[in-house]
């Protein structure tokens, strides 16, 4: 009997497992690329928050329901589920700070345009506008108030040099190949291109990178 079988007897409901086991490699991909990449990713669309919400109340409740129960088995399924659990935790909150991390350095940048916009949740969305906000009054309150109004602004593009901080597309990532591709690469004397096989790991410019990982042909690692 494996743990599979102890938490099947204790859980009738345990045929949604694989579901959840998708929904943590999910997690835990968007996770691993979110902390790798210098600038913001899009916000999954695929419902993959609002299941990881629903999943966590669920085991939550039910490690309620099985708190004090003095079956063996149960104690043990207990541990198993408060495990997991934890993990689930740890990679939502993990990932989030990630996320609020580049706004912050960022907040200005990502509001600049629709498409940037668009890789924010509604939640990221109003925290990045408050931000912004309270960061302008201040800056206001502070010295802005004693400038000319025409340089009060904080996204002034005039003169040919850009107030808005911007993340650093040339940073370089690590990518893992899912499919046998030909990879171009900008070195620091010149360009190449090389063909490289399923699962190699490359390391490339984000700029270079990101057609490929936005493609599904890589992932960040």
């Amino acid at each position: 009997m494996d743990i599979d079988d102890i938490l099947r007897e204790v859980d009738p409901t345990f045929h949604e497992v694989p579901q959840e086991k998708r929904d943590l490699q999910d997690l835990t991909r968007a996770w691993v690329a979110e902390r790798s990449a210098p600038e913001l990713l899009s916000w999954p669309s695929d419902g993959l928050f609002e299941r990881i919400s629903d999943s966590i109340r669920r085991q939550i409740e039910r490690i309620e329901e099985m708190t004090g129960d003095m079956d063996p088995k149960t104690n043990f399924a207990l541990i198993v589920i408060q495990t997991e659990l934890e993990r689930f935790k740890f990679l939502v909150r993990s990932y989030l700070r990630a996320r609020l991390s580049k706004i912050d350095r960022h907040a200005l940048h990502y509001l600049s345009t629709d498409e940037l916009r668009a890789r924010l949740s509604d939640t990221e969305m109003a925290y990045a506008s408050r931000h912004q906000a309270l960061l302008h009054n201040h800056y206001l309150s502070s010295f802005l108030s004693s400038f000319p109004p025409a340089l009060q602004n904080l996204n002034d593009t005039s003169g040919g040099i850009a107030m808005v901080d911007t993340p650093d597309l040339e940073s370089a990532v690590f990518i893992r190949l899912l499919n046998d591709s030909l990879v171009m690469g900008r070195g620091v004397d010149t360009d190449d291109t090389s063909e490289f096989q399923e699962g190699d790991i490359v390391i490339l410019r984000w700029s270079d990178a990101k057609s490929l990982v936005e493609s599904g042909r890589a992932e960040l690692v």
